[in-house]
C-alpha cells in the first residue's frame, strides 16, 4: 500500500516553487521511492 506524505502548511511548497528544474526532479524521485517503496533505504532519509 502506498503511502500518503502530508505537508505541513505552505513551507515546502514555498522551498520547492524557488529550486531549479533539475532539483526539482530529484526531489520528485525521492518522494516517489518513499510512497512506493515498502522498506526505505536509509540513503534516501539520512541528512
Amino acid at each position: 500500500m502506498p503511502r500518503q506524505i502530508i505537508f505541513h502548511g505552505e513551507y515546502f511548497l514555498d522551498f520547492y516553487k524557488g529550486l531549479d528544474a533539475k532539483v526539482k526532479t530529484k526531489i520528485q524521485y525521492v518522494l516517489e521511492v518513499i510512497k512506493q517503496v515498502e522498506r526505505v533505504p536509509v540513503k534516501f532519509l539520512a541528512p
